[in-house]
Parts: C-alpha cells; structure tokens; sequence
C-alpha cells in the first residue's frame, strides 16, 4: 500500500510539470492589471500611461487599470510597486524624478536599483521654457533681465521637489546666476493649472503636458531645454542657442515591476511595449506629444540607462546643494 501511494504521488507531482509551471509567461496575463501612476491625471506620467494602456490591452485582452497614486515626487506610487507581489500584474509608469533623480534628494523607501525590475523605455521628452502671457517676456533675456530685476520674486513651478522641471530650474538659476523661487505641487497637472491661471510666471515643464496649453495660446513658449530643437516647435530656440551654452534637461518614461518578477514575464511586457510603441498610430500620438521615438532594446539596456541616470543627477543635486528633508 505504501508502495502503491508513492507511486500515485509522484504521478501526481509529474502531472503539475506543466509548461505553466517551468513558463509563467506561457498564460499571461490571465486577468486585469494594474499599472500604477505616481502623479495626478493631467501630467506627463498620466498622458503616457493613458497612451499605452489601451495597446497592451488589444494585444492581451485583459484590462489595465491606470491608478494614480499621488505624492512625494512620485515615490508614493514607486513604493507601492516596489512592495507588490512580483507577478506581472501591478506595474508602475516610471519616471526620471522618482526612479532615478528623487533617490538622491531625499529619502525613499526603496532602492531605484535593486527593488525593480526595469522593463523597457516608453518615450524620452525635452522640456520647454515657458511664460504666463501676463509677463512681459518674450526671450529668455528677457526673463534673466525680469528675475535680475527682482531677485526672489519670481516663481517657478515643479510637479514636486527634485522633478526634472525642478532641476530645470535650478540649473537656470546657476548657469544665470538669478535668483527664482522654487514651488513645488503634487504634479504637473496641477502647477501648470496655477500657471495658466497666472499664479505663477513661468515653467520648465514636460512637451506632453505643456504643448496643448502653447497651441491654444493659454502660454507663451521661449526656449526648449534639449540641446537640438524639438519637431514639434521647430522655430523655438533651444535655451543653448540663447546663450546659456550646454543647458541640457529632459525627461524620460518607463514601465517597471516589482524586483523578483520572472524575468519570462519582463520579457513578455517589453516584448508587447517595443510593438506597441512602434505602431503608426502610437508613433503619430508621441510625435504630436513632441516624444523622441527613444528604444531600449533589452530590459537590461534600460537598467544601464537608469543605473547612468541616477549617478548623473547626483552630481546635478550635488553642485545645486540641493536637499530635502
């Protein structure tokens, strides 16, 4: 009898070697996910995950839930993926500020290294200079002249403390030698409402969350922060060519999973982002956007990126004697 039970359990246990058992990626996704924001809706972070979504939903049909999990620079909804079970099913719409930038300026809950899994780049934006039309700027010589003028009393908007608009303005205020003041919001949906409506002067926001505001005529755009001129606002100067030789910022959007998830399923997810990425109409929505068709062949290519990026900012937090407690 014994002898007969042995047997019977380990035809039992050769029967669950299933290929789902030795591949996880075979069945998934088998039901809806869950793809977490860290910034309100509105913002750059929100437009591409609200881009993307609907992509990978047609090629799975499963539903992805976009939840934004507002605060802290972003890091409220990094902590949360950081902490969730690593199987593929909730993921975050990363960012340059909370996975590589905010890390360096103050406390996070999480290691932008080892507590995710990189999964791929979705798109890289430069950021544009722009101004209330209220102010009485129309160059950037115009707004050094305005904040030499009066030290202090201009304000700039973030969508939070160690964002890329942050540093883009931090970066001015060194390379000028003015002094603005920094206020940071809960993200860009929200400053750049304050900055339609005139409560504070000017931005260095993202193209995706700026652009729609330029082309009604709600804000006047100066300068775009890459070094090349962006095809969206091709007569628009880069802050370089006005004179503030090497001024470089941008931003970058990525999808990530908890550390631990199988690296089948990493591939799976990259695998459907580069396809869906590379359809003419998503290309048409992100060239509208002003998004550089940026690629990260491998997920381990956009880990190199990340790992790069954080040290690059580093230096940027550490030359701007930046700190938040």
């Amino acid at each position: 009898m014994r002898i007969r039970l042995l047997t019977l359990g380990a035809v039992a246990i050769a029967g669950c070697s299933t290929p789902y058992a030795t591949d996880p990626a075979e069945h998934y996704p088998n039901r809806p996910m869950r793809m977490i924001v860290g910034f309100p809706p509105g913002g750059g972070t929100d437009i591409m995950a609200r881009i993307i979504a609907p992509k990978l939903t047609e090629a799975w049909h499963e539903q992805i839930v976009i939840d934004n999990r507002i605060g802290a620079t972003g890091t409220i909804g990094a902590t949360l993926v950081a902490r969730a079970n690593p199987d593929g099913y909730t993921l975050l719409m990363g960012h340059l500020s909370s996975n590589a930038i905010a890390p360096s300026l103050f406390k996070v809950p999480y290691d932008p290294v080892k507590d995710f899994a990189p999964i791929s780049l979705v798109g890289s934006v430069p950021h544009v200079l722009v101004v209330h039309p209220g102010l009485k700027a129309y160059s950037v010589k115009d707004v050094i002249a305005l904040a030499k003028a009066k030290p202090g009393e201009l304000k700039f908007p973030s969508a939070g403390n160690g964002t890329p608009p942050h540093l883009a303005g931090e970066l001015f205020k060194l390379m000028t030698g003015v002094d603005m003041q920094h206020v940071p919001y809960k993200g860009s949906g929200q400053s750049v409402a304050d900055l339609v409506a005139g409560h504070v002067p000017l931005s260095f926001d993202s193209t995706p969350t700026i652009l729609p505001y330029v082309r009604a005529g709600r804000l006047r755009a100066l300068a775009v922060t890459s070094l090349k001129r962006s095809p969206v606002l091709p007569d628009l100067p880069t802050l370089d060519e006005s004179g503030l030789k090497g001024y470089q910022v941008g931003s970058w959007y990525g999808m990530f999973a908890p550390a631990g998830t199988p690296p089948e399923i990493v591939r799976k997810i990259h695998a459907a982002v580069q396809a869906a990425l590379g359809s003419p109409d998503m290309k048409d929505k992100l060239a509208k956007l002003g998004t550089d068709e940026s690629r990260t062949e491998t997920p381990a290519a956009f880990r190199a990126m990340l790992v790069t990026d954080i040290a690059k900012y580093a230096k940027v937090i550490r030359a701007a004697h930046l700190k938040v407690d």
